[in-house]
């Protein structure tokens, strides 16, 4: 990653991903605070990932084929997530700041595939894209 990237990672974190972890995160001043709050931040989007992957197992539950397919799927997208977040973070690696960029990287794929698996478990009958 860029430095430029870097400042903007950081900066996107402390405008945006902290918002809503609470008044604490908003004021974030220290490197510990901000790797604090970013783990929170992922955290939450790892919740809202976990409740909508469980919703579309439950409408895949009478599809065998399609579960396993999901099932892989959400395995190799894990694998994904963490190996690209490790290679994300790795422009500070061994620094202080690497905690927070890593989970900036995981909570931003998290939320990407979250909303991916919400547009699979809402999506209408006939829709010839929909796994059933």
């Amino acid at each position: 990653m860029r430095l430029s990237s870097l400042l903007i990672v950081i900066g996107w974190l402390a405008s945006s991903s902290f918002t809503y972890a609470g008044d604490r995160c908003v004021n974030a001043t220290t490197q510990a605070e901000l790797t604090e709050c970013s783990a929170q931040a992922y955290q939450t989007a790892d919740d809202a990932l976990n409740e909508v992957y469980q919703v579309l197992v439950d409408q895949l539950s009478n599809n065998a084929a399609s579960l396993e397919k999901l099932r892989a799927a959400q395995r190799a997208w894990i694998g994904f997530r963490d190996a690209e977040c490790a290679f994300e973070s790795s422009a500070v690696e061994g620094g202080s700041a690497q905690p927070m960029v890593r989970n900036g990287c995981l909570e931003e794929l998290t939320e990407a595939r979250t909303e991916a698996l919400r547009e699979h478990a809402s999506c209408e009958e006939g829709d010839l894209s929909c796994a059933r």
